[in-house]
């Protein structure tokens, strides 16, 4: 029995043959070959995921935490040519939230959070209902409202900063300016006239967020953001003043329905005052109509009136047809051509060439331009930029309207010649005279300041023509002229009034423009002003009545802010104040 049980005690189970594994050779070897294998695919597939395609895994996981958050850029001023500011971006926040994460306000904090940012309750309801990861709840708060959204910590609600636009000029020069929209991006005038300069290109930073928003870390700058440029223009600050207060008083005087005025320096066509009215204040948009936004001298067209008939008369002179003294003999103040009849203002008998002018006479004009032929007529007007744009740049610019000369009959010729069947803006109309006072040279126009060397213009007419004209528009300030009460005192000023009824369907209507065009100090031309009043209805509509006085105190004033000395004899300085 002893023995017996020893031996179960010393027997060993891995040598019995109950328990001895059936295994071949070759199978084990193969399932250990299968293990390696599999081992090696795992070590093979680690190294492309972690090592060649790492950039794709990468990618996945930023893309659960990193954030590339818009760093913006400033845009770039809009400056006067002295440096003074007509537009400036000034920093704002915007008020964004997680709408998942900020329908956990109460009611009581959803209150407040209206309250500071002067929204409707029902309105912010609903944008925190949209099922969007980010949405706007205010763009362009002030900063101290900002703070106090951020001191009241309510869960979801972030902000980020941005820029709003400030004119500090107004409605002074809101035309001429324009304004950006709520994304910075220009969308009237200037603003957006020079779009690609202004706008400046955001940078970016790159950040670690959690999953409520909420920065965790800031990685750094990815790229860096770059302002826009600075714009300088041509515009003068102090005549944009007078212009736009002086053409506001009239329009209002005299019950007109709009007005515009274009101040030019002659020798380099740079714009120095554009004013309209009526306007609007570019830093409160709230209530606007379309009237307001019109830049009218610009982008509205209007017959021009006898302010055309110097141009045909140059042409006269040009051609050698007719001289200074020429006598025309305009009795008894009618013209039938055909089935239509042209007509004095006031009957005159014999005009030399410049009392035609002095005198404002259509009947004399008309016997001009009848002994020309109409191609060159055409060419004139064409060659001055009538009908066709200025070139400016500027949003809505329009060429105005100037038919084929094919197409003329002598009737419409002799129509053209005054300034009716032409269709004209007053932008147009003031680079035109600066043929006058640049010895026949047609400037291009600037909206910028010119501070490279003067740009060589079109020459239209002979240097000679330009004198003589110069000589006949003083006369019309004159006296006997048809627009003393637009006389300087101190200085030597010639223009053309002009008076012109309005086109409503198709028919002329008892309506007028008046309008002015003239150029001072005669004797060496610096500034031309333009002038057009739309509509008046207090009992006047003559240009010389109307937008006379207009051009007199914006040319003094302007003359007086450039620093021009006066060449006006004594004489000339009391008769002047006299009719004014």
């Amino acid at each position: 029995m002893a023995v017996g049980r020893r031996s179960v005690r010393g027997h060993r189970y891995v040598d019995s043959p109950v328990l001895a594994l059936a295994l071949q050779g070759w199978r084990s070897r193969t399932v250990g070959l299968l293990l390696m294998g599999a081992f090696v695919a795992l070590l093979v597939r680690a190294f492309y995921l972690q090592v060649i395609n790492n950039d794709f895994l990468q990618e996945k996981g930023d893309s659960r935490y990193l954030r590339d958050i818009e760093i913006s850029a400033s845009r770039g001023k809009v400056m006067d040519r002295h440096g003074d500011m007509l537009a400036v971006s000034t920093p704002m926040k915007s008020i964004w939230a997680i709408p998942v994460d900020a329908r956990n306000m109460t009611a009581d904090q959803k209150r407040r959070l209206a309250d500071m940012l002067e929204v409707k309750p029902r309105e912010l309801d609903a944008r925190l209902a949209a099922d969007k990861g980010f949405v706007f709840l205010k763009r362009q708060v002030p900063p101290q409202v900002a703070d106090q959204v951020a001191a009241a910590k309510l869960p979801g609600v972030h902000q980020e900063r941005e820029y709003r636009r400030y004119y500090p000029a107004g409605e002074m020069t809101a035309h001429l300016v324009g304004f950006t929209g709520v994304d910075d991006k220009g969308l009237e005038g200037v603003e957006l006239a020079f779009q690609s300069s202004l706008l400046g290109r955001a940078g970016a930073r790159t950040v670690i967020r959690d999953r409520r928003g909420n920065i965790v870390e800031d990685v750094g700058a990815t790229r860096p953001p770059q302002d826009g440029k600075d714009v300088v223009l041509a515009i003068d600050s102090k005549i944009q003043y007078i212009a736009y207060s002086q053409l506001k008083a009239a329009v209002i005087e005299h019950k007109a329905k709009a007005g515009g005025v274009v101040v030019l320096d002659a020798r380099t066509g740079e714009i120095l005052a554009l004013a309209n009215w009526p306007t609007y204040n570019p830093n409160n948009r709230s209530a606007l109509s379309g009237a307001q936004l019109r830049n009218r001298a610009v982008t509205d067209t209007f017959e021009p009136g006898s302010t055309l008939k110097p141009f045909t008369v140059a042409l006269g002179l040009d051609k050698g047809k007719y001289r200074y003294d020429s006598v025309i003999d305009c009795a008894p103040g009618r013209l039938t051509i055909g089935k239509a009849t042209i007509s004095d203002a006031h009957p005159h008998g014999k005009l030399s060439v410049a009392e035609v002018i002095q005198k404002s006479s259509n009947v004399g004009t008309t016997k001009i331009a009848l002994s020309m032929p109409a191609e060159a007529m055409w060419s004139i007007f064409d060659g001055l930029g009538f009908g066709r744009t200025p070139e400016l740049g500027f949003p809505g610019e329009v060429g105005g309207r100037l038919r084929p000369w094919k197409n003329w009959k002598p009737i419409e010729q002799a129509t053209m010649s005054y300034g009716h069947g032409i269709s004209v803006s007053l932008i147009q109309l003031a680079r035109a005279y600066t043929v006058f006072a640049n010895d026949g040279e047609l400037k291009p126009l600037s909206l910028q300041r010119a501070d490279q060397p003067l740009v060589r213009g079109q020459q239209i007419y002979s240097p000679q023509t330009a004198r003589e004209m110069r000589a006949m528009l003083e006369m019309v300030v004159g006296p006997g002229g048809t627009a003393p009460k637009a006389a300087v005192p101190g200085y030597r000023v010639g223009g053309k009034t002009g008076t012109a009824h309005k086109l409503e369907a198709g028919a002329y209507a008892n309506k007028y423009i008046a309008s002015f065009v003239g150029m001072a100090p005669m004797s060496d031309p610096r500034l031309i002003v333009a002038v057009m009043v739309d509509e008046p209805s207090d009992g006047r509509y003559y240009g010389g009545d109307i937008a006379g006085p207009v051009f007199s105190q914006v040319m003094a004033g302007a003359l007086r802010s450039q620093g021009i000395r006066p060449d006006a004899p004594a004489a000339n300085m009391a008769a002047a104040k006299e009719r004014s």
